[in-house]
């Protein structure tokens, strides 16, 4: 090769590094940037339920609060069907940047042992970024039934082995495995009777065709406040404000006995660090402020936060916990 076209072949490769060392630069420089701009377009909740519903409302009165802290639009989108299933599967699949979070409840922890088919891991598929709460579950029977107390109804189960029922807004959902769960706590027998949803459940229990249920305190304190049906017992350690003089099961004289709705954010694995640390931090704030906990105690929630790490661990006891029910009831929605 000549000197010439040795000098033209040495300018061609400095100036091809300069413009990729250039490149390299900006990449670098630019990338911290971006990570501290997050957010900078709106972030979406994704609601496994349909719209009204008790995980609807805690969404949406956190959503507010949590705009204007990020900066940027909360949108608050319901996906329900199939125990929660479709719209979790959406979370799972989206682009793990920290802009679109699942508001996830208890099927988290049960779906894996009811469905055997569940095209995802919540474990291993979904990364926990802030728990919010839970409410206790209310056992409640019609306001003509002649169970005026817990005792007397679980009596009357035991002595009618079997032939008492309860309803449940559907296989597997927390009315029915908190129901199971008492069976076994209080060694009674009553018979399941599913429906396509809690509202026609509740319409059968005031109807008088069925002879308990185990509800959300937003669905049992209007109905409670209506005269409609009566609560005998709240499933948690201490009374709720929404129906502040209905006993605990402790009181009524089944001790230890918890059975609760809880809720709590996620995004999908290999979301960024930095953005869960983003949105934890700013969650949490959220749920320190006395106006949000006193908005979410109106649809009987109470704020019960936990970090990434704890809900993490939190998740793995509660999968533990219930898929002993599960098993021991031979309990499948397949």
């Amino acid at each position: 090769m000549g000197s010439y076209a040795s000098y033209r072949y040495r300018k061609y490769w400095q100036a091809a590094l300069a413009v990729a060392c250039a490149a390299f630069g900006t990449w670098t420089a630019s990338a911290p940037a971006h990570a501290d701009t997050f957010p900078d377009h709106p972030v979406r909740i994704v609601v496994p339920f349909a719209a009204g519903g008790a995980v609807d409302s805690v969404a949406r009165i956190i959503g507010d609060p949590l705009a204007a802290r990020l900066g940027q639009p909360v949108i608050v989108e319901n996906k329900p069907g199939n125990h929660a299933n479709i719209g979790t599967h959406e979370v799972v699949r989206a682009q793990p940047d920290g802009y679109t979070m699942l508001l996830g409840a208890n099927g988290l922890a049960t779906n894996p042992w009811l469905d055997k088919n569940l095209p995802f891991n919540p474990q291993e598929d979904l990364v926990p970024v802030a728990r919010v709460g839970y409410a206790p579950l209310v056992l409640v029977v019609d306001a003509e039934s002649p169970y005026q107390t817990l005792q007397q109804l679980l009596q009357a189960a035991h002595d009618k082995q079997g032939k008492m029922n309860y309803g449940s807004s559907g296989v597997g959902g927390s009315g029915h495995l908190a129901v199971e769960m008492l069976k076994r706590t209080a060694g009674i027998q009553a018979m399941h009777i599913g429906y396509k949803g809690g509202v026609p459940a509740l319409t059968d229990l005031i109807g008088g065709r069925l002879d308990f249920m185990m509800v959300n305190p937003l669905e049992a304190a209007p109905r409670v406040a209506a005269g409609n049906i009566r609560a005998l017992a709240v499933a948690s350690r201490q009374r709720i404000s929404t129906l502040p003089d209905v006993p605990t099961f402790d009181e009524a004289g089944v001790p230890g006995f918890e059975a609760t709705v809880w809720w709590g954010f996620l995004v999908p694995a290999k979301t960024p660090a930095t953005a869960i640390d983003t949105l934890s931090k700013h969650l949490l704030a959220v749920l320190d402020d006395k106006a949000v906990q006193k908005r979410l105690a109106g649809v009987g929630a109470i704020v019960d936060t936990q970090t990434p790490a704890a809900f993490g661990e939190s998740l793995k006891s509660e999968t533990q916990r219930w898929g002993e029910v599960i098993k021991s009831a031979g309990i499948t929605s397949n």
